[in-house]
């Protein structure tokens, strides 16, 4: 007999040796800053599809990418199992966002992760070549000595939100890293400002070229998931300063 579909599980599709990885996470928010990321990191890392979300609080959904199906919510990891990334194309209702919080971070107990950073934009007018973050008092101090600013102040809702939370009662270190971003338009300029922050506090050496050229091709691609999000930004919602 069938199984009955899951809260929320990450099914892992390809077995591989993780090594307490360090997760970046993006989700749909202003400019689709998080998903334009975390790709970019994917597709420069070479890393491969290990698992992706299920849940019975995730939309009947699929996405396509040159005719390509994929999963909306996947996770992935570079050959070392030093890096994960979770990707998530659609937008999430509230309901049943505490289950998926759980098992995305049940998961990320199970392979040993101690640090989750969580890439998303804050809607605006224009882009301030910026990058900022919030997270422990003395991760702040080092990333303004990286060119990172502190938030000075704000919430955040949503799925991150969820996420940042659970990772204080769970003793993870979260951090979220955020630019201001277009409010209607998907941002690669702004998910490269991030890629860049991430390049100097981790020392990482992610090329950003390609992303901040192909403007109009990912416009193209991401612009009616942009638009949704504009539709249910205070349903879903993001950061406030």
């Amino acid at each position: 007999m069938q199984k009955e579909f899951p809260e929320a599980e990450i099914f892992e599709t390809k077995k591989i040796e993780l090594n307490s990885p360090i997760i970046f996470a993006g989700f749909v928010g202003a400019g689709l800053v998080g998903p334009l990321a975390v790709n970019h990191i994917i597709e420069e890392l070479k890393m491969e599809e290990i698992g992706f979300m299920r849940s019975k609080y995730l939309p009947p959904s699929t996405v396509f990418r040159n005719g390509m199906l994929r999963h909306p919510f996947r996770v992935y990891a570079n050959k070392k199992g030093t890096i994960c990334t979770i990707i998530c194309e659609i937008t999430l209702r509230m309901e049943g966002i505490y289950s998926i919080v759980s098992a995305i971070l049940d998961w990320s107990d199970k392979h040993g992760s101690k640090e989750m950073v969580i890439l998303d934009g804050i809607p605006s007018d224009e882009h301030d070549g910026k990058a900022y973050c919030a997270a422990r008092e003395d991760l702040v101090r080092t990333m303004a000595d990286k060119d990172i600013s502190a938030i000075p102040q704000g919430f955040i809702t949503g799925i991150p939100g969820g996420i940042l939370n659970e990772c204080i009662v769970r003793k993870i270190q979260g951090i979220v890293l955020l630019a201001k971003a277009n409010k209607t338009l998907p941002d690669p300029e702004a998910a490269a400002t991030l890629i860049e922050a991430l390049n100097r506090f981790y020392e990482m050496q992610i090329d950003t070229t390609d992303l901040e050229k192909e403007k109009e091709r990912i416009n193209s691609e991401f612009g009616e998931l942009s638009q949704k999000y504009v539709k249910h930004r205070e349903e879903f919602a993001g950061m406030y300063m």
